[in-house]
């Protein structure tokens, strides 16, 4: 199967039966989804998005829309209908999961099996943030304070002007995003939330199940908003369950992990 530029597999998994399509945050990368893929294989076939202006996509130019962005990327993965597919966006790539298990639907294929949204508020629950109007240091500041991985490389000047265009960008998709209301996902989600994220309270990711008609539930993990780094273990645990127990979850369940 070809994925072209968009999609990246990191571990084989000839004989699975699931595929999990992986989207990262603002910044991120695909290779932000390495340990999540090597814990879920060989059982689940994990792929990651590739967003422009990064990595091994450098030269290509950003793009700042999050409708745009789902559109291509949506284009790039709808031929993936061999296997059940389940979808994980993590901050800014659970908005993009929900906007192309949307288009999804819309063109009448399959819906996501499970949809996995973590560390990001429903889309209803707007902020009034505009951090990529900010400088360079405003921007660097949110980002060390949230802990994302491998900040101490922002310390050095040429990564900072390797990487800041796409942050900038990512950030301005992010926050000038607005669902379109009336529009509801059929596929179960499963919201992840650290206890303590500043970016996501309880009640804003308790509000996602006012985005889909199927059950829903909320999972709280120790940590901040990229909890993933530290409880790796447990996140893949869960997912893998839920993949294999497609049923799980009623609208409103909430627990702690």
């Amino acid at each position: 199967m070809q994925f072209g530029t968009w999609v990246r597999r990191f571990h084989p998994a000839p004989d699975t039966r699931t595929r999990l399509l992986c989207l990262p945050h603002a910044g991120g990368s695909a290779s932000f989804y390495v340990p999540l893929s090597r814990a879920l294989a060989p059982a689940v076939d994990v792929l990651a998005v590739q967003y422009p202006g990064r990595q091994d996509r450098y030269n290509e130019p950003n793009v700042s829309s999050i409708a745009e962005l789902a559109d291509q990327i949506f284009e790039a993965v709808r031929h993936l209908d061999d296997l059940p597919l389940a979808l994980f966006g993590h901050s800014m790539g659970a908005v993009l999961g929900y906007e192309i298990a949307l288009r999804l639907q819309d063109a009448g294929l399959p819906a996501p099996v499970r949809f996995f949204a973590s560390g990001r508020r429903a889309p209803s629950r707007d902020r009034d943030e505009r951090l990529h109007l900010g400088s360079d240091a405003q921007l660097l500041s949110q980002i060390s304070r949230l802990g994302g991985p491998h900040v101490e490389m922002l310390a050095d000047p040429e990564i900072r002007e390797l990487v800041m265009p796409a942050i900038r960008s990512d950030y301005h998709a992010a926050e000038n995003y607005r669902h379109t209301p009336g529009r509801k996902l059929t596929s179960p989600v499963t919201v992840l939330t650290g206890d303590s994220d500043a970016r996501v309270s309880i009640d804003e990711a308790t509000a996602w199940d006012e985005h889909t008609t199927g059950p829903t539930e909320l999972q709280v993990f120790p940590g901040g908003h990229f909890f993933l780094v530290d409880q790796i273990t447990p996140v893949s645990g869960l997912v893998a369950d839920r993949l294999a127990h497609r049923d799980v979850g009623r609208r409103g369940a909430a627990s702690a992990a």
